[in-house]
């Protein structure tokens, strides 16, 4: 389940033996960094209804996290060597294959829920997470209780039925993955549930009864950069490719690249209610060079269409 994401089959067992990965690894210590602004958190389900606008992961609203988090575990490191003297690490921040929600479940950061996002008592799960393999023999930690019950929220509330039963995620049907990772054209029967997500989803975390405990990051790196907050669908559409790549320098978002960019939106413009200035904005790029912007921009239009037909 998935989908292109072929990295995910490879790697054997070295996946879950951390040992396998780093020779000498003994003790592996798991961090989490709160990501959410309070701002992200407070317009997420109002952007959400409102189909003109352009929703994205509130974990991608800001700076990308990988480079900061990795010299937040080198100070890490360099305080238990400052501490105990040289040891051997290697610090992880999703850039490896590495069990990272499995591991922070042993370590008691949390549990993983049902929508296969780890989860905190206290904290929710706006978070990210990170490793130290260590080869220093650290006790052990107790694991995380599971807290979610009876809860299914996050599996009602997904708009493609992306977690097929408990603790299992389709990710061919998610999404997060559909607008991020997913590399070619998005499945036309899937179209209509992305709604107005361009970069990613965040609607089984926001209905999750655990996030109102969520705590806030105030690390000005996470605020929203000002050319996307409160961003309309058809102006993000004008964006040229230079001008795409020069907003997006230092974030996740950069790293979808143009065309995909186009492709997300052409498709949350088709998801809009009809509207004569929707449909000249996808017009724009109806013979855009790339096939892939332009069989989504044609389905766009026709979507723009077949509503306008129901409207007269």
């Amino acid at each position: 389940m998935h989908g292109e994401m072929d990295y995910m089959a490879e790697h054997g067992t070295r996946r879950a033996r951390p040992s396998e990965l780093v020779p000498g690894t003994m003790s592996v210590i798991s961090v989490r960094m709160n990501y959410l602004s309070a701002k992200g958190m407070r317009d997420a389900e109002t952007t959400l209804a409102q189909p003109n606008k352009a929703y994205i992961a509130r974990y991608a609203l800001g700076r990308d996290y990988h480079k900061m988090m990795r010299k937040l575990l080198q100070k890490l490191a360099d305080r238990i060597t400052q501490a105990i003297g040289p040891f051997g690490y290697r610090a992880f921040t999703d850039s490896a294959p590495v069990l990272e929600k499995a591991l922070a479940e042993k370590a008691g950061l949390g549990w993983i829920g049902k929508h296969t996002i780890n989860l905190n008592r206290d904290a929710g799960s706006w978070y990210f997470l990170g490793e130290l393999y260590t080869d220093l023999p650290l006790p052990e930690s107790e694991p995380a209780d599971n807290l979610c019950g009876s809860c299914s929220r996050c599996m009602d509330i997904c708009p493609t039925r992306a977690i097929v039963k408990p603790y299992t995620l389709d990710a061919r049907l998610c999404i997060a993955y559909l607008t991020i990772e997913h590399k070619s054209a998005i499945p036309v029967e899937l179209r209509r549930a992305v709604g107005n997500r361009i970069f990613g989803c965040d609607d089984c975390q926001i209905v999750c009864p655990w996030n109102r405990y969520a705590q806030t990051s105030s690390n000005p790196d996470f605020q929203t950069y000002k050319e996307i907050d409160d961003a309309g669908l058809c102006e993000l559409f004008a964006w040229s490719e230079e001008y795409f790549l020069r907003v997006f320098e230092g974030s996740a978002i950069r790293r979808l690249g143009h065309e995909r960019w186009l492709r997300n939106i052409a498709v949350a413009l088709g998801n809009a209610p009809y509207d004569e200035k929707v449909v000249n904005t996808l017009k724009t790029r109806a013979d855009d060079p790339s096939a892939l912007v332009r069989e989504h921009v044609a389905w766009g239009i026709a979507e723009q269409e077949r509503k306008s037909a129901q409207v007269n």
